[in-house]
Protein backbone atom coordinates (compact mmCIF):
# COMPACT_ATOMS: atom_id res chain seq x y z
CA UNK A 1 0.00 0.00 0.00
CA UNK A 2 1.73 3.44 -1.34
CA UNK A 3 0.98 6.16 1.98
CA UNK A 4 1.44 9.50 1.30
CA UNK A 5 4.00 11.63 2.69
CA UNK A 6 1.69 13.03 5.33
CA UNK A 7 1.02 9.63 6.46
CA UNK A 8 4.49 8.32 6.55
CA UNK A 9 5.37 11.34 8.68
CA UNK A 10 2.39 10.67 10.99
CA UNK A 11 3.68 7.12 11.44
CA UNK A 12 7.16 8.00 12.29
CA UNK A 13 6.17 10.63 14.78
CA UNK A 14 4.01 8.42 16.53
CA UNK A 15 6.87 5.95 16.67
CA UNK A 16 8.68 8.48 18.18
CA UNK A 17 6.54 9.52 20.92
CA UNK A 18 5.06 5.77 22.21
CA UNK A 19 8.32 3.54 20.97
CA UNK A 20 8.88 1.65 18.01
CA UNK A 21 5.44 0.75 16.07
CA UNK A 22 5.39 -3.36 14.99
CA UNK A 23 5.96 -3.73 11.78
CA UNK A 24 2.62 -3.82 9.82
CA UNK A 25 0.85 -7.02 9.29
CA UNK A 26 3.00 -8.77 12.67
CA UNK A 27 1.33 -8.58 16.03
CA UNK A 28 0.99 -6.47 18.87
CA UNK A 29 3.17 -8.74 21.04
CA UNK A 30 4.02 -7.26 24.49
CA UNK A 31 4.23 -3.92 22.89
CA UNK A 32 3.66 -1.21 26.03
CA UNK A 33 3.61 2.43 24.91
CA UNK A 34 6.50 4.06 26.17
CA UNK A 35 6.32 6.65 29.08
CA UNK A 36 6.90 10.35 28.34
CA UNK A 37 9.38 10.65 31.27
CA UNK A 38 10.83 9.24 34.89
CA UNK A 39 8.00 10.87 36.74
CA UNK A 40 5.23 10.61 33.84
CA UNK A 41 4.39 7.57 32.40
CA UNK A 42 1.25 8.94 30.74
CA UNK A 43 -0.93 12.52 30.22
CA UNK A 44 -4.13 12.14 29.51
CA UNK A 45 -4.42 15.29 27.41
CA UNK A 46 -1.89 13.97 24.61
CA UNK A 47 -3.25 9.93 25.52
CA UNK A 48 -6.65 10.88 24.35
CA UNK A 49 -4.90 12.40 20.74
CA UNK A 50 -3.05 9.18 20.66
CA UNK A 51 -5.67 6.77 20.80
CA UNK A 52 -7.75 8.74 18.42
CA UNK A 53 -4.39 8.63 16.03
CA UNK A 54 -3.92 4.90 16.32
CA UNK A 55 -7.56 5.26 15.42
CA UNK A 56 -6.95 7.20 12.60
CA UNK A 57 -3.63 4.83 11.37
CA UNK A 58 -6.23 1.80 11.36
CA UNK A 59 -8.71 3.61 9.32
CA UNK A 60 -5.96 5.45 6.88
CA UNK A 61 -3.64 1.89 6.59
CA UNK A 62 -7.11 0.17 4.84
CA UNK A 63 -8.17 -1.49 8.61
CA UNK A 64 -4.86 -2.71 9.46
CA UNK A 65 -6.30 -3.93 13.01
CA UNK A 66 -2.48 -3.81 14.24
CA UNK A 67 -3.62 -0.24 14.95
CA UNK A 68 -6.34 -0.75 16.77
CA UNK A 69 -4.28 -3.36 19.66
CA UNK A 70 -2.12 -0.04 19.39
CA UNK A 71 -4.50 1.95 20.58
CA UNK A 72 -6.00 -0.70 23.26
CA UNK A 73 -2.36 -1.07 24.86
CA UNK A 74 -3.08 3.05 25.35
CA UNK A 75 -6.18 2.66 26.58
CA UNK A 76 -5.67 -0.13 29.02
CA UNK A 77 -2.28 1.89 30.37
CA UNK A 78 -3.75 5.11 31.29
CA UNK A 79 -6.63 3.14 32.91
CA UNK A 80 -4.04 1.71 34.85
CA UNK A 81 -1.81 4.48 35.57
CA UNK A 82 -3.89 7.19 35.54
CA UNK A 83 -6.80 5.39 36.60
CA UNK A 84 -4.69 5.09 40.26
CA UNK A 85 -3.22 7.11 42.75
CA UNK A 86 0.34 8.57 42.04
CA UNK A 87 1.67 5.94 44.04
CA UNK A 88 0.07 3.16 41.82
CA UNK A 89 -1.05 1.43 45.15
CA UNK A 90 -5.12 1.49 44.30
CA UNK A 91 -7.31 2.77 42.02
CA UNK A 92 -9.47 6.18 42.49
CA UNK A 93 -12.71 6.50 44.23
CA UNK A 94 -14.79 3.78 43.45
CA UNK A 95 -13.12 2.40 40.35
CA UNK A 96 -12.64 -1.72 39.91
CA UNK A 97 -11.08 -3.52 37.64
CA UNK A 98 -14.24 -4.22 35.37
CA UNK A 99 -15.50 -0.58 35.96
CA UNK A 100 -11.77 1.04 36.63
CA UNK A 101 -13.34 5.15 35.31
CA UNK A 102 -15.43 5.54 38.30
CA UNK A 103 -12.92 7.64 40.12
CA UNK A 104 -12.07 9.47 37.10
CA UNK A 105 -8.56 10.29 35.70
CA UNK A 106 -5.70 12.32 37.14
CA UNK A 107 -4.34 14.69 34.58
CA UNK A 108 -0.97 12.84 34.90
CA UNK A 109 1.18 15.96 35.57
CA UNK A 110 4.80 15.47 36.98
CA UNK A 111 4.13 17.91 39.99
CA UNK A 112 2.61 16.38 43.26
CA UNK A 113 -1.19 17.52 43.70
CA UNK A 114 -0.21 20.30 46.38
CA UNK A 115 2.99 21.91 43.93
CA UNK A 116 2.25 24.78 41.82
CA UNK A 117 0.39 23.60 38.37
CA UNK A 118 0.30 20.38 39.85
CA UNK A 119 -1.69 16.86 39.45
CA UNK A 120 -5.48 16.61 39.87
CA UNK A 121 -8.48 16.05 37.17
CA UNK A 122 -9.13 18.94 34.59
CA UNK A 123 -12.81 18.32 33.05
CA UNK A 124 -11.55 19.42 29.62
CA UNK A 125 -9.03 16.30 29.41
CA UNK A 126 -11.85 13.83 30.69
CA UNK A 127 -14.08 14.68 28.17
CA UNK A 128 -11.39 14.21 25.53
CA UNK A 129 -10.55 10.99 26.90
CA UNK A 130 -14.65 9.97 26.85
CA UNK A 131 -14.47 11.24 23.06
CA UNK A 132 -11.28 8.95 22.61
CA UNK A 133 -13.46 5.63 23.83
CA UNK A 134 -16.42 6.51 22.13
CA UNK A 135 -14.51 7.13 19.00
CA UNK A 136 -12.81 3.14 19.84
CA UNK A 137 -16.24 1.95 20.42
CA UNK A 138 -17.01 3.06 16.83
CA UNK A 139 -14.18 1.38 15.24
CA UNK A 140 -14.37 -1.46 17.07
CA UNK A 141 -17.88 -1.92 16.68
CA UNK A 142 -17.64 -2.64 20.58
CA UNK A 143 -20.16 -0.63 22.81
CA UNK A 144 -18.13 -1.36 25.65
CA UNK A 145 -15.88 1.38 25.19
CA UNK A 146 -18.95 4.11 25.00
CA UNK A 147 -20.50 2.65 27.81
CA UNK A 148 -16.86 3.26 30.03
CA UNK A 149 -17.28 6.85 28.71
CA UNK A 150 -20.56 7.74 29.83
CA UNK A 151 -19.61 6.08 33.43
CA UNK A 152 -16.88 8.51 33.37
CA UNK A 153 -19.01 10.84 32.78
CA UNK A 154 -21.41 10.33 35.28
CA UNK A 155 -18.59 9.96 37.95
CA UNK A 156 -17.18 12.89 37.01
CA UNK A 157 -20.25 15.34 35.96
CA UNK A 158 -21.59 15.99 39.80
CA UNK A 159 -18.18 16.69 40.91
CA UNK A 160 -17.35 19.49 38.31
CA UNK A 161 -20.94 21.56 38.55
CA UNK A 162 -22.32 23.02 40.84
CA UNK A 163 -25.48 25.37 41.60
CA UNK A 164 -27.56 22.70 39.73
CA UNK A 165 -30.87 24.24 41.25
CA UNK A 166 -30.18 27.41 40.12
CA UNK A 167 -31.24 28.79 36.58
CA UNK A 168 -27.26 29.20 36.01
CA UNK A 169 -25.22 26.17 36.74
CA UNK A 170 -21.86 26.33 37.16
CA UNK A 171 -18.54 24.83 36.91
CA UNK A 172 -14.80 24.62 38.52
CA UNK A 173 -11.91 23.65 35.87
CA UNK A 174 -9.81 22.09 38.26
CA UNK A 175 -10.42 19.45 41.14
CA UNK A 176 -8.19 17.18 43.19
CA UNK A 177 -6.98 13.93 42.12
CA UNK A 178 -9.96 12.44 44.78
CA UNK A 179 -12.77 15.00 43.30
CA UNK A 180 -13.34 15.81 46.58
CA UNK A 181 -12.36 19.87 46.41
CA UNK A 182 -11.72 22.28 43.31
CA UNK A 183 -8.32 23.50 42.84
CA UNK A 184 -9.11 25.99 40.15
CA UNK A 185 -12.23 27.34 41.06
CA UNK A 186 -12.81 29.56 38.14
CA UNK A 187 -15.06 27.95 34.82
CA UNK A 188 -13.11 27.11 32.28
CA UNK A 189 -13.72 29.36 28.89
CA UNK A 190 -14.83 25.70 26.34
CA UNK A 191 -15.66 23.92 29.33
CA UNK A 192 -19.72 23.90 29.06
CA UNK A 193 -19.11 23.56 25.05
CA UNK A 194 -17.00 20.86 25.03
CA UNK A 195 -19.38 18.81 27.83
CA UNK A 196 -22.48 19.48 25.84
CA UNK A 197 -20.57 18.06 22.58
CA UNK A 198 -19.31 15.05 24.27
CA UNK A 199 -22.27 14.02 26.15
CA UNK A 200 -24.62 14.66 22.90
CA UNK A 201 -21.70 12.29 21.23
CA UNK A 202 -22.13 9.32 24.00
CA UNK A 203 -25.73 9.66 24.42
CA UNK A 204 -26.27 9.26 20.16
CA UNK A 205 -23.77 6.20 20.01
CA UNK A 206 -25.48 4.38 23.43
CA UNK A 207 -26.96 1.28 22.75
CA UNK A 208 -29.27 1.51 25.92
CA UNK A 209 -31.59 4.65 26.50
CA UNK A 210 -30.64 7.76 24.58
CA UNK A 211 -31.83 9.39 27.97
CA UNK A 212 -29.05 8.05 29.54
CA UNK A 213 -26.87 11.62 30.34
CA UNK A 214 -30.15 13.57 29.55
CA UNK A 215 -29.50 15.54 32.92
CA UNK A 216 -26.08 16.19 32.68
CA UNK A 217 -26.59 17.28 29.08
CA UNK A 218 -30.02 19.31 30.16
CA UNK A 219 -27.23 21.18 32.79
CA UNK A 220 -24.68 21.74 29.89
CA UNK A 221 -26.98 23.23 28.02
CA UNK A 222 -27.97 25.81 30.51
CA UNK A 223 -24.30 26.74 30.37
CA UNK A 224 -24.11 27.26 27.32
CA UNK A 225 -27.30 29.26 26.67
CA UNK A 226 -25.87 31.98 29.17
CA UNK A 227 -22.06 31.61 27.46
CA UNK A 228 -22.17 31.38 24.35
CA UNK A 229 -23.03 35.14 22.93
CA UNK A 230 -20.58 36.38 25.41
CA UNK A 231 -17.64 33.96 23.73
CA UNK A 232 -14.37 35.61 23.04
CA UNK A 233 -11.00 34.49 22.97
CA UNK A 234 -7.61 35.24 21.23
CA UNK A 235 -5.81 31.80 21.84
CA UNK A 236 -5.24 29.67 18.96
CA UNK A 237 -5.66 26.49 21.20
CA UNK A 238 -8.73 28.23 22.57
CA UNK A 239 -10.13 29.21 19.12
CA UNK A 240 -9.58 25.91 17.30
CA UNK A 241 -11.06 23.60 20.27
CA UNK A 242 -13.92 25.74 19.74
CA UNK A 243 -14.06 25.31 15.89
CA UNK A 244 -13.83 21.54 16.68
CA UNK A 245 -16.45 21.59 19.05
CA UNK A 246 -18.90 23.60 17.23
CA UNK A 247 -18.12 21.29 14.41
CA UNK A 248 -20.55 18.61 15.42
CA UNK A 249 -23.63 21.33 15.51
CA UNK A 250 -23.05 23.37 12.10
CA UNK A 251 -24.40 20.70 9.80
CA UNK A 252 -27.93 19.62 9.31
CA UNK A 253 -28.39 16.34 11.02
CA UNK A 254 -26.82 13.73 9.03
CA UNK A 255 -23.84 11.28 9.76
CA UNK A 256 -22.28 12.31 12.77
CA UNK A 257 -23.66 15.65 12.81
CA UNK A 258 -25.84 16.40 15.11
CA UNK A 259 -27.93 19.20 13.44
CA UNK A 260 -27.63 22.53 13.15
CA UNK A 261 -27.83 25.00 16.25
CA UNK A 262 -27.84 28.65 16.53
CA UNK A 263 -25.02 28.71 19.69
CA UNK A 264 -22.43 26.46 17.46
CA UNK A 265 -22.78 28.87 14.56
CA UNK A 266 -21.94 32.09 16.15
CA UNK A 267 -19.40 30.48 18.67
CA UNK A 268 -17.82 29.07 14.89
CA UNK A 269 -18.27 32.45 13.38
CA UNK A 270 -16.75 34.01 16.19
CA UNK A 271 -13.68 32.45 16.55
CA UNK A 272 -13.34 32.57 12.96
CA UNK A 273 -12.97 35.88 12.73
CA UNK A 274 -10.50 35.87 15.64
CA UNK A 275 -8.41 33.88 13.95
CA UNK A 276 -8.17 35.77 10.91
CA UNK A 277 -7.22 38.41 13.71
CA UNK A 278 -4.13 36.78 14.48
CA UNK A 279 -3.28 35.81 11.25
CA UNK A 280 -3.47 39.07 9.70
CA UNK A 281 -1.24 40.87 12.65
CA UNK A 282 0.99 38.06 11.98
CA UNK A 283 0.95 35.82 14.82
CA UNK A 284 1.68 32.38 12.74
CA UNK A 285 4.26 34.30 10.25
CA UNK A 286 5.89 37.19 11.34
CA UNK A 287 5.73 36.86 15.57
CA UNK A 288 9.36 35.63 17.01
CA UNK A 289 9.19 31.83 17.16
CA UNK A 290 10.27 32.48 21.24
CA UNK A 291 6.18 33.51 21.16
CA UNK A 292 4.69 31.27 19.71
CA UNK A 293 4.02 27.30 20.84
CA UNK A 294 3.30 25.08 18.76
CA UNK A 295 0.55 22.70 20.05
CA UNK A 296 -1.57 25.77 20.34
CA UNK A 297 -1.16 26.84 16.80
CA UNK A 298 -2.22 22.78 16.19
CA UNK A 299 -5.25 23.31 17.73
CA UNK A 300 -5.90 26.07 14.89
CA UNK A 301 -5.18 23.96 12.57
CA UNK A 302 -6.56 21.16 13.54
CA UNK A 303 -10.47 23.16 13.85
CA UNK A 304 -10.11 25.01 10.82
CA UNK A 305 -9.84 21.80 8.90
CA UNK A 306 -12.71 20.08 10.39
CA UNK A 307 -15.50 22.75 10.66
CA UNK A 308 -16.99 23.19 7.44
CA UNK A 309 -18.06 27.27 8.52
CA UNK A 310 -13.92 27.76 7.56
CA UNK A 311 -12.74 28.84 4.07
CA UNK A 312 -9.92 26.16 3.58
CA UNK A 313 -9.00 28.20 0.57
CA UNK A 314 -7.96 30.14 2.32
CA UNK A 315 -6.70 28.19 5.48
CA UNK A 316 -5.44 25.28 3.75
CA UNK A 317 -2.10 27.06 2.63
CA UNK A 318 -1.67 28.54 6.00
CA UNK A 319 -2.12 24.76 7.64
CA UNK A 320 1.10 23.61 5.32
CA UNK A 321 3.01 27.08 6.45
CA UNK A 322 2.67 26.24 10.20
CA UNK A 323 3.41 22.37 9.87
CA UNK A 324 6.08 23.10 7.63
CA UNK A 325 7.73 26.01 10.01
CA UNK A 326 7.28 22.95 13.25
CA UNK A 327 7.66 20.11 11.66
CA UNK A 328 11.64 20.28 12.18
CA UNK A 329 11.10 22.04 16.16
CA UNK A 330 8.46 19.03 17.11
CA UNK A 331 10.55 17.71 19.97
CA UNK A 332 12.01 21.11 21.76
CA UNK A 333 9.45 22.13 24.08
CA UNK A 334 8.03 18.59 24.82
CA UNK A 335 8.14 14.72 23.39
CA UNK A 336 4.39 14.35 24.00
CA UNK A 337 2.03 17.25 23.28
CA UNK A 338 3.49 18.80 20.58
CA UNK A 339 4.06 15.73 18.47
CA UNK A 340 1.15 13.88 18.79
CA UNK A 341 -1.17 17.02 18.53
CA UNK A 342 1.12 17.51 14.94
CA UNK A 343 -0.06 14.29 14.02
CA UNK A 344 -3.42 14.80 14.36
CA UNK A 345 -3.04 18.33 12.31
CA UNK A 346 -1.68 16.05 9.42
CA UNK A 347 -4.68 13.81 8.92
CA UNK A 348 -7.46 15.25 11.66
CA UNK A 349 -9.09 11.41 10.94
CA UNK A 350 -10.79 10.01 14.11
CA UNK A 351 -11.81 13.81 15.25
CA UNK A 352 -13.37 14.58 12.31
CA UNK A 353 -17.30 14.07 12.21
CA UNK A 354 -18.27 11.33 9.67
CA UNK A 355 -14.87 9.75 9.54
CA UNK A 356 -16.38 6.36 9.68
Amino acid sequence: MNFSADLRAFMAVMGKVYGELPAAGSSIGNWRPQAFATRQRRYLWTDAYGVCNFITLFKESGGNPLYLDLADALINDVHETLGRHRDGRSRLGSSTDEHPLLGGLRIGKQAEEFEEDGDGQYFHYLTKWMFALNRMSIARGNERYNDLAIELAKAVHSRFVYDTDKERPRMHWKMNINLTRPLVRSEGNLDPFDGYMTYRVLAEHCNGSKAVLDNEINEMWKMVQAKYRLYISGDPLDLGEALWICHWFVDEKGKDSLGKEEWAMRVSNVSLQALERLHAAGYFTTQPKGYRLAFREFGTTIGVQVNSLANLHAWMPRVKEIHAFWSDKLYKRDRDITPVMYCTSLIPGAFKKGYF
